[in-house]
């Protein structure tokens, strides 16, 4: 009877570990589904659009995109925790839900450093600061200088641009005054109409408004200055360790089959390389994180929770 019994357990343990091998062997048999953070049109929309329609030709099979936007990408990474670890719904994460909510949310229903892995970066953008053309303010050093004798406003829409702002503040030695919106086009106008002092967002978003004249850009938040705006300071001119992006990057569930998830690795990572892809990172003013596999990916948004972890807790921000 021991025997027999033993002989069953097997038998299903090798049926078992035989279906899940095949499951990984022919993955993709099905549609994939991405998850998107934010509304339809937003960054991460649009690069998850332009990687889905490439990666469908690599894999053979339909990749959708869904928008799931709320909670500063909450909903989504809910969503895509909630689901089966296959490798068929995939996390559109951008630095807000993957670095940022844990720091700013409380209870905030997932972990995005335990219960999901990269599978590739995707793009990163500079941020831009930003003043109406007749401001005074030519540089961030003016921005600053004027902080030291009264109050400025600097409006941007979310969590992380507040963290970004507020390192300014630190690096600096000042106190800047975060106004929150919904979206960066309401800080456009009320930037321009001189409600605000300054506005910090999106580079991408904000970069035909400064072409046309309606604001001027005092600072950017990359390595180098941005080739469309080479006159444009870096902030780390002023202070040599600030360097910030807005980036994307896909992700799956922790538990997610290593075999499966190679092949949504070596899928996107081919999608990226695509004359298609090459020319809409250069339309959307984005640097192609070519070079940023999953181990790379997980290593650097560990690194940029642990950088705003730093400045939350220095000027006093806690989860709510």
């Amino acid at each position: 009877m021991r025997t027999a019994k033993w002989f069953g357990a097997s038998l299903v343990a090798l049926l078992t570990a035989g279906t899940a091998a095949a499951q990984g062997t022919d993955f993709p048999n099905k549609p994939i589904r991405m998850l998107a953070p934010f509304a339809a049109g937003s960054g991460a929309d649009s690069s998850a659009r332009a990687l889905a329609e490439q990666m469908q030709r690599i894999l053979g099979q339909p990749v959708l995109v869904e928008n799931r936007p709320g909670a500063s990408g909450a909903v989504a990474a809910m969503a895509v925790r909630q689901a089966p670890a296959d490798g068929y719904t995939i996390m559109v994460g951008s630095n807000s839900p993957m670095s940022v909510n844990p720091i700013v949310i409380k209870n905030l229903g997932y972990d995005p450093l335990k219960e999901f892995k990269a599978v590739h970066g995707i793009g990163r953008s500079q941020n831009i600061w930003y003043v109406a053309n007749e401001s005074p303010v030519r540089t961030i050093s003016d921005l600053v200088a004027q902080a030291r004798t009264r109050a400025v406003n600097v409006g941007s829409y979310s969590a992380g641009y507040q963290l970004a702002m507020e390192w300014v503040a630190l690096s600096s030695k000042t106190k800047l005054t975060y106004v929150p919106y919904k979206g960066q086009a309401q800080v456009f106008t009320d930037v321009i109409g001189r409600q605000l002092d300054a506005g910090l967002g999106d580079l991408g978003g904000a970069l035909s408004l400064i072409q046309s004249g309606k604001m001027r850009a005092i600072a950017v938040s990359g390595e180098a200055r941005h080739p469309a705006l080479p006159n444009v300071p870096t902030l780390r001119e002023v202070w040599p360790e600030y360097i910030n992006y807005s980036w994307t990057a896909f992700w799956v569930r922790t538990e997610t089959p290593a075999d499966v998830h190679a092949k949504l690795v070596s899928a996107t990572n081919r999608a990226m390389k695509t004359p298609e892809l090459t020319k809409y990172f250069e339309t959307q003013g984005s640097e192609p994180m070519y070079t940023f596999g999953p181990v790379e990916m997980g290593r650097y948004q560990g690194e940029e929770y642990q950088r705003f972890k730093g400045i939350a807790d220095a000027v006093g921000i806690k989860p709510e």
